[in-house]
């Protein structure tokens, strides 16, 4: 497992590695908080997403497929789709000094702080572990803590990606000052309270 040496990059990869790796078998055709998509094309998704992130750091390769675009084929080696990715982006982040001031990203607006480019991949990687456990009936992985520590790269991506990557902001729950958490997933337009519809 490669680390970051940026912690919050490494805790939301750890995120997603246990959410992914918690995945029932048989689940992977499941329906995810993004409606379009089911467990396995969320898990190819935020794989892609690190690839990219990664691509744009060093000029080395990028995903396969359209991260926006994921397959709906069966996902053979979840790990092994997977570990690449998080390995990749965590070499690449690894070599970002502290407060430098232009980091390449992926997406709008493609150059940003390295605190912020930091921000955003943990953001996609501990969203995206939160898509995957909900949807496969196990608890959040986004504690307060995460949370809070995310919330500033939300506030620098979301809007410019609104309807793209993002649904439109919902009205927060009356005890969103007390839930760092379910503010976050409100304001990226994810319902805190979702639950798979078989459930």
């Amino acid at each position: 497992m490669t680390a970051s040496t940026w912690d919050l990059l490494d805790h939301a990869h750890d995120a997603l590695r246990t959410a992914v790796d918690g995945v029932p078998a048989g689940a992977w055709g499941r329906p995810t908080p993004c409606h379009q998509w089911n467990v396995g094309q969320v898990l190819r998704h935020a794989a892609g997403d690190q690839l990219a992130y990664a691509a744009r750091l060093t000029g080395g390769p990028g995903p396969a497929e359209d991260p926006f675009a994921p397959s709906a084929a069966p996902v053979g080696a979840p790990a092994q789709l997977l570990a690449p990715a998080l390995a990749a982006a965590a070499e690449a982040f690894a070599a970002v000094a502290p407060g430098t001031a232009e980091v390449p990203v992926p997406l709008p607006p493609f150059t940003v702080t390295a605190e912020s480019a930091v921000g955003a991949a943990a953001l996609d990687a501990a969203v995206h572990a939160w898509d995957v456990a909900v949807a496969t009936g196990r608890p959040s992985p986004l504690t307060p803590a995460l949370a809070a520590a995310l919330r500033p790269a939300a506030e620098v991506f979301a809007e410019p990606l609104r309807g793209f990557a993002y649904a439109p902001a919902l009205v927060p729950g009356p005890d969103a000052a007390d839930d760092p958490a379910g503010s976050l997933l409100a304001f990226l337009g994810r319902r805190p309270d979702w639950t798979p519809p078989h459930a």
